[in-house]
């Protein structure tokens, strides 16, 4: 608290600032105020509202009262020594999320697709040629990134839903011979869940480094960066690790720092250039962190706790966890009559389930059915899943059987009121 005299001294001072700055010049007296003309918004006279809303689709979901919390501590300085003892224990958690010992190990500032661009960005350079794995919309994502900073890009396509096998992976890497192949881990805009074991192998053999997308399975499906021979991988805050949008572990071996800090061109981004980062987050050795741009403050505070939690319930535990959830909604999903859309068990994604859209229904008609009736965010699909699936996301802190069982309800009043006469 202040001392009296300093306050003493303030309220003095504030009291001699006049409401109205006014200086005199020789064209006259200008008022400070006087160029206004746009008077302030009714909307930003009225207080902040914003509904609650159980929110199971794909992401983000809602968030548990203790990261809320964390995010909601007083504010300190990005550069503060306090600040870099909370980065370098979100490089631990992330370690230990990502299964990995990578030194390399960071959170970006911004959402998954800030480390999308940050991976493909720093580790290709104009020319090169990148295989990408296209069965949903993040790999046309990653397609379009690379096209778009001058990389030569081949691609592997499947229909949403499908899947790559080991062997046609390693042929067209060996007809291509790629820097990089991208492969999304849980393609959310399917629901599927993509085997990774010895693709890392099959890209090392050909010199090739592996990319994996992991925003919508991180903590929710096993995935071992290390042991699987994963180059780079990032996720997102948002989905299992239940933090709020905004921030986006991520991590890179060291074949691939390798490939990274012996360029002949810098990266075409200043803000995601791995070079400033490494030095910012404490990874390049150097005794002494230099400012490169203002970090997400409240958002590493929630990223921290979020990581803190997953700690203690133990990877493990929240791989099966998130299964046996996934596995009641699914059971509840077929008693309905509905089908999920990926028929194998094994390949389904066990924090967002995809559901064939009923014959008959309109699917826009539910999703807005069940939000006005019952506040539940479910949606439809995304990119090339457009109006084949719906999808339900239970994962983090509303991965549970009760919010299962609500959703099931939901979906269930849905199909009774939105029945079409032409079903």
């Amino acid at each position: 608290m202040m001392p009296r005299s300093v306050l003493s001294r303030c309220a003095r001072l504030t009291q001699q600032v006049p409401l109205e700055s006014a200086r005199s010049t020789k064209h006259g007296v200008h008022r400070g105020m006087s160029s206004v003309t746009i008077p302030p918004p009714a909307c930003m006279l009225r207080p902040l509202e914003a509904p609650y809303r159980y929110l199971f689709g794909p992401g983000p979901s809602n968030v548990p009262p203790r990261i809320l919390a964390a995010g909601g501590r007083p504010i300190i300085g990005h550069m503060h020594s306090e600040m870099f003892g909370i980065m370098n224990d979100i490089k631990k958690g992330i370690q230990y999320a990502f299964q990995t010992s990578n030194n390399m190990t960071l959170a970006m500032s911004g959402s998954g697709h800030t480390a999308m661009e940050c991976a493909v960005f720093n580790i290709v350079e104009p020319g090169e040629s990148v295989l990408v794995a296209i069965n949903g919309i993040w790999g046309e994502r990653v397609a379009e990134i690379a096209e778009r900073m001058g990389a030569k890009v081949h691609t592997l396509f499947k229909t949403p839903g499908g899947h790559f096998t080991n062997a046609e992976i390693e042929q067209v890497l060996a007809k291509h011979k790629p820097v990089l192949f991208f492969l999304t881990h849980g393609e959310s805009s399917a629901g599927l869940v993509h085997p990774v074991d010895g693709v890392g192998d099959i890209c090392h053999k050909h010199n090739c480094l592996l990319l994996v997308d992991s925003v919508a399975s991180l903590g929710a499906a096993p995935l071992l960066m290390d042991q699987q021979n994963i180059d780079i991988l990032y996720t997102g805050s948002q989905k299992a690790l239940n933090a709020p949008p905004g921030t986006a572990p991520i991590s890179f071996s060291e074949r691939a720092c390798h490939k990274m800090f012996n360029r002949k061109t810098k990266p075409v981004s200043y803000l995601l250039d791995m070079t400033h980062l490494s030095n910012y987050w404490g990874n390049d050795g150097k005794p002494v962190r230099i400012y490169h741009h203002t970090g997400p403050v409240s958002g590493f505070f929630a990223l921290r706790e979020s990581l803190a939690i997953l700690a203690e319930m133990g990877l493990e535990n929240s791989w099966s966890h998130h299964t046996e959830v996934a596995e009641y909604l699914w059971k509840g999903l077929e008693d309905l009559g509905l089908k999920l859309f990926i028929k194998d068990k094994d390949l389904r994604l066990p924090s967002v389930t995809t559901i064939a859209i009923p014959e008959g229904y309109d699917w826009k008609e539910l999703l807005a059915y069940i939000m006005k009736h019952h506040q539940i965010e479910f949606t439809g699909g995304l990119g090339p899943s457009v109006g084949m699936v719906l999808r339900i996301g239970l994962m983090g802190y509303n991965c549970n059987k009760a919010n299962a069982a609500m959703a099931l309800a939901a979906l269930e009043d849905a199909l009774k009121q939105c029945r079409k006469s032409k079903a």
